[in-house]
């Protein structure tokens, strides 16, 4: 009696050990090959459509993967200009079908590169629909190996700054000046881009955001660094002949160099991932329009050297972090169904009529600006009044991160930041879909290229005020779950 007592006693506490037990923080990672193999292939990035010919640099899905025990969380960055909704939802059902976790708990976003296969036909870029149907079978494969690879971890983040890599990049023009539209409008006081020192604008219209956010998951065993997740508000960089990764996957190199990630000790376990998402670039870029024009780089030369400053930044940051063994993660999602901004009647005819006495040049693409903006206008009509906006929040511990599936103004990233009710934040753009860009209300009043209807820039003019309201719903939601 006194022996079954005993074990009786005995099973009682390893069942309450096992209920009070601190659930097991686990991350892996992957990194996921998604260059096409035919050529030539369509490139985002411009007005007029381009092709690639080989492979500069190979793009891949970069992931990672967070399990607290409870919930698991997987983030992926593509190396891609945009990705349509469709290509992100495809992708996720097939990942959570093999891994059990709920579409709604993956992230997916593009870069931003410009010289990537085209994935979103914009302007005169259209997709290879038989590449889009191979790249969303592969991104899903970079989601469940990166879950496949998840083992015990420790996990923490940090903030460091490079405000030398990004320039607004909408100036103010100059009382008395103004320029043409590509609808014949003369009013915009915004100008994109506007040369070196140019004499008919005064000022950035807006602010930047130095923050170079790192998220980084560890082995917990032998501290190997699993993965270096960056956040960084610069649209890209450019320099290199596609098909590339530009910067985004200069970085995700270079990280893993500093951290010795490389190390024969490390020898067979799954390799280090660096991985880079667009922060709230839409109006942000790597040019001081406001200095001198800079002597000529030579190829990928300006890529390297921003690369290797931002991950100065992140390592300032990763020497900083105090790595936990457990961080409670938490999801959010929502659509917000947003109207479309769509051309009417009298801009049709006008659209129309331009598109009937406009030529084309050699390549079969329109050249002129106000036709190319004309094709828009008619491919815009064929939308929808109103369109479903993906919003994700996710918390990681104390930090949280939105997503949204635009190119974000800069403005917006900010105020997130300033009124979230975690102690970090960061956004990650071009997520879960593409919806153009997002400028806020007091930016379409300035006008400007960023603002100009296309289906590059489609959402109502209040959408920024309405996601943002949105996204802190979200947040506080998440923030209650804390508690």
């Amino acid at each position: 009696m006194t022996h079954l007592r005993s074990l009786l006693a005995l099973v009682v506490a390893l069942v309450a050990q096992t209920a009070f037990a601190q659930p097991v923080f686990r991350a892996g990672a992957f990194a996921q090959d998604i260059s096409p193999t035919k050529f030539p292939v369509p490139v985002n990035g411009s007005v007029k459509g381009n092709f690639a010919q080989g492979i500069t640099d190979p793009l891949h899905a970069r992931c990672l993967a967070l399990n607290d025990g409870k919930h698991e969380l997987i983030l992926c960055v593509v190396d891609a200009c945009m990705i349509p909704r469709e290509v992100c939802e495809k992708a996720k059902e097939l990942a959570s079908a093999k891994t059990g976790v709920p579409a709604s708990h993956m992230l997916i976003s593009a870069t931003h590169t410009h010289s990537a296969t085209t994935l979103a036909s914009v302007f005169q870029s259209d997709a290879d629909p038989e590449f889009v149907a191979a790249v969303r079978e592969r991104i899903a494969q970079g989601l469940i190996q990166a879950h496949a690879n998840l083992e015990p971890a420790e996990i923490g983040w940090g903030k460091g700054s490079d405000p030398h890599d990004v320039f607004n990049r909408r100036w103010l023009m100059m009382e008395g000046e103004s320029y043409a539209n590509p609808f014949g409008v003369t009013a915009d006081r915004a100008l994109m881009n506007p040369g070196y020192q140019n004499p008919k604008v005064s000022k950035p219209t807006g602010p930047i955001d130095p923050d170079v956010f790192i998220l980084v998951a560890r082995a917990a065993g032998d501290h190997r660094p699993i993965a270096v997740l960056a956040n960084y508000s610069l649209h890209y960089v450019g320099g290199l002949a596609p098909l590339s990764a530009d910067y985004f996957g200069a970085f995700a190199r270079e990280i893993g160099a500093r951290l010795g990630a490389g190390d024969a000790r490390y020898g067979g376990k799954p390799a280090f991932v660096g991985i880079m998402s667009n922060g709230t670039s839409g109006n942000i870029n790597n040019v001081n329009f406001g200095g001198k024009s800079p002597a000529k780089q030579e190829p990928g030369e300006k890529i390297r050297k921003v690369a290797a400053s931002v991950a100065d930044a992140a390592m300032k940051a990763y020497e900083q972090i105090q790595f936990k063994p457990q961080a409670a993660l938490g999801s959010a999602e929502e659509d917000l169904t947003l109207a479309v901004r769509k051309p009417t009647k009298e801009e049709l005819v006008r659209a129309n009529d331009l598109l009937a006495t406009t030529p084309k040049d050699k390549d079969g693409q329109f050249a002129a600006r106000d036709a190319i903006y004309a094709r828009e206008s008619v491919k815009l009509d064929a939308y929808p009044d109103t369109v479903p906006v993906k919003l994700q929040a996710h918390r990681i511990g104390d930090l949280s991160l939105a997503a949204i599936p635009c190119e974000v103004f800069v403005e917006i990233g900010l105020d997130l930041k300033e009124r979230t009710p975690f102690a970090g934040h960061f956004t990650v753009s071009l997520a879960n879909g593409y919806d153009g860009y997002l400028p806020t209300t007091e930016h379409h009043a300035l006008g400007g290229y960023e603002t100009w209807r296309a289906r590059s820039s489609y959402l109502e003019v209040p959408a920024a005020e309405k996601i943002t309201a949105r996204l802190m719903a979200l947040l506080a939601k998440l923030k209650e779950q804390q508690r």
